[in-house]
């Protein structure tokens, strides 16, 4: 099937739940059964992972959400989360243990550093964080203890972008497990199951929830014995999301190709409109044919999340502020993936966490990242250009 047709079609069990179309929301934590025998037997086996018998291992949205997103992932199954962090960390606490190793690129999501340098550190993992563009060459840093390979592609801040074959050749050479993020690209325009990859991650409440009023996480796995391991530990960990905010996420999900074509185009119209500024020094976005990483998206990849940054010349504060506070249009916010425009600083304090010197000078630069909605481009472009008016004038006057 095509995925227009999986998006609008995959968990839906209309017979099953009465009729609905639309999944209805079964709020539940004690499920009762008529018999024992009922009773003992949705707690033994892979029946506790298919069948509503506690709320805390599922309910109908849940499995629902998951079967809908398995099949876009072309994987062996899926498990919810709560929240998109709670997807990096569950699936990576799942395959490694004290004395172990994980390899992690440079240009992560912050607060996944931020886990690495705290939690696992407590646990007895050790985290080398490599340069997102090592390609084969992360087998010169997989150690006979490396349990996990990890990638994030592109980096949602600095937009590196990761070989991801040629990481899965060198891990799965060596034992590891290859888990990625790919909140970015969604499983609409990447599936990293498809290209070798363990374990792979979405930020559901980025572009699959859609309308940025909930937060969830989804892991898929390649295979069913993966899939067994991430499940029995999701639930061992607790990690379950809501019936409702599972019926919103899939709601959502039903509109993820319409919404993500039309935000797609407008990033890319813009970014190559951002290009030719004089204001901008260079456009981070994997699409362009001018990014670093446009060759390996282009290989692999068949569209783009609607979300870059923007390179300046380092700025003051106050020109930036003067810049970003009067828009109209980007709302100045964490996130992305929704139906409405955004915009962030990227600060200092995060970027200088990068070991790896980035493809621009941090010390020397500005970074502001942009989230594209779905608002009409002509009138996102004259917001951006009002802004670059502010800009100048600000940065005249100092």
């Amino acid at each position: 099937m095509k995925e227009s047709t999986i998006i609008a079609h995959a968990g839906r069990a209309p017979l099953r739940v009465g009729g609905p179309v639309n999944m209805p929301v079964h709020r539940a934590s004690t499920i009762v059964s008529p018999t024992l025998e009922e009773f003992e037997a949705n707690e033994r086996g892979d029946n506790m992972f298919r069948n509503v018998c506690y709320g805390a291992l599922g309910t109908e949205n849940s499995f629902a959400l998951c079967d809908a997103v398995n099949q876009l992932e072309q994987g062996a199954g899926a498990v919810v989360t709560s929240s998109g962090l709670a997807a990096c960390t569950q699936s990576l606490l799942c395959f490694v243990g004290a004395g172990d190793h994980v390899l992690m690129p440079d240009s992560v999501y912050g607060p996944q550093r931020m886990f690495c340098d705290t939690i696992l550190r407590r646990c007895g993992v050790e985290t080398t964080f490599y340069d997102p563009r090592i390609g084969s060459g992360i087998e010169t840093l997989i150690k006979a203890n490396t349990r996990v390979v990890y990638a994030e592609a592109p980096g949602s801040l600095t937009f590196e972008m990761q070989d991801i074959p040629a990481l899965v050749s060198a891990a799965h050479a060596n034992g590891a497990v290859v888990i990625m993020d790919n909140t970015w690209a969604s499983p609409l325009y990447f599936k990293p199951l498809v290209h070798g990859v363990d374990i792979c991650i979405e930020a559901a409440t980025k572009f699959i929830a859609g309308h940025s009023d909930l937060v969830m996480g989804v892991i898929a796995a390649r295979t069913p014995e993966l899939y067994k391991q991430v499940r029995a530990f999701c639930v061992q960990m607790g990690e379950i999301a809501s019936a409702d905010d599972c019926y919103m996420a899939l709601r959502g999900l039903r509109t993820l190709k319409v919404r993500m074509e039309a935000q797609y185009a407008s990033a890319l119209e813009l970014a190559r409109w951002l290009e030719r500024r004089p204001e901008v020094k260079q456009v981070l976005y994997p699409p362009l044919e001018s990014d670093p990483g446009h060759e390996l998206w282009k290989r692999d990849f068949c569209g783009g999340g609607a979300l870059f940054s923007l390179v300046f010349e380092k700025m003051p504060r106050k020109a930036v502020a003067a810049m970003m506070d009067g828009y109209r249009l980007f709302s100045i916010g964490a996130s992305w993936g929704g139906y409405d425009s955004l915009v962030e600083l990227c600060h200092p304090d995060r970027t200088a966490l990068k070991r790896i010197p980035p493809v621009w000078n941090g010390d020397n630069c500005t970074l502001v990242r942009y989230a594209i909605g779905l608002e009409d481009v002509d009138d996102l472009k004259r917001d951006l250009e009002e802004g670059f008016d502010r800009l100048n004038a600000a940065l005249a006057a100092s």
